[in-house]
């Protein structure tokens, strides 16, 4: 279990939405291209499995990209994400109709992104996170910046920490250890 400040866990605790980008978030960033010209992703199986303990938690988890392809799409069907955004270029636009969709507002939104096109979706929510290896103009306007790098269970350490805010962590934890 990840030892969260106090304050870190208190910020946390109104969150209900949880915005995503991909590239450089659930992903490390790097593009791959088969020679049929197909993009290629890489996704951690601890972020999918976190995504999915925060849904059962009733927090939604919310995918806003700049990008589109067949593999993100898959992916997605696979973790049961619904609310998705492809090929965006205004993230807070997307973000905010999402919000509106759910009936949540940025007081209850946390959001996750690298660079600088992730901004407008970060900084009018209640915890923006970031991964170590994001740019530094992006970290240096983040509430919390994770341990883990993008596409290496960044994403797993902000599910955690929004479970643990809302004491749902270890009742989680035990329904799998029984």
């Amino acid at each position: 279990m990840n030892n969260f400040p106090a304050e870190l866990l208190k910020q946390a605790q109104p969150i209900r939405v949880l915005l995503l980008d991909v590239d450089g978030v659930l992903t490390d960033g790097g593009l791959y291209f088969t020679e049929a010209g197909e993009t290629m992703k890489r996704f951690n199986t601890l972020d999918g499995h976190g995504l999915k303990l925060l849904q059962a938690a009733g927090i939604e988890p919310v995918i806003i990209t700049g990008r589109d392809s067949a593999a993100l799409r898959l992916r997605l069907q696979a973790l049961n994400i619904t609310h998705a955004h492809f090929g965006v270029e205004d993230k807070r636009t997307a973000a905010q109709s999402s919000l509106h969709s759910l009936g949540l507002t940025w007081t209850q939104t946390a959001a996750m992104g690298d660079d600088w096109p992730d901004l407008p979706m970060l900084l009018p929510s209640a915890l923006a996170c970031a991964p170590p290896n994001a740019h530094g103009e992006v970290l240096s306007r983040v509430h919390w910046v994770t341990k883990a790098t993008a596409g290496h269970g960044a994403v797993r350490e902000v599910c955690d920490l929004l479970l643990q805010s809302r004491g749902k962590y270890n009742d989680v934890l035990n329904q799998v250890l029984l």
